[in-house]
């Protein structure tokens, strides 16, 4: 019998930063094919494949960090959410 869940774990829902990573990939492919189609040159096409490629390298880098960095806060930031914002009453400000 499986023991209780956590209550910090995120809902199921769909990876969207693979999507996206899949999408630019697609288009490190379809783009240099398109510039050839319409008379550029091969080098010309190689670079912007290479370009987008390291686009998306970085891009997808930082996305899953990003997701990383939330999943990791996520119980911290439900913790903290009652202490944070409303009235300090501790100081007596002046209202002008």
């Amino acid at each position: 019998m499986p023991g209780p869940r956590s209550t910090c774990e995120p809902p199921s829902a769909p990876d969207t930063v693979s999507d996206v990573i899949r999408w630019a990939a697609f288009s490190c492919v379809l783009v240099p094919v398109v510039l050839v189609w319409y008379g550029s040159s091969l080098a010309g096409a190689a670079g912007a494949a290479l370009g987008l490629a390291a686009v998306t390298a970085v891009c997808r880098i930082l996305l899953r960090r990003s997701e990383r960095c939330a999943e990791r806060h996520a119980c911290s930031a439900k913790r903290c959410a009652v202490q944070r914002g409303g009235r300090h009453t501790r100081r007596r400000t002046p209202v002008d």
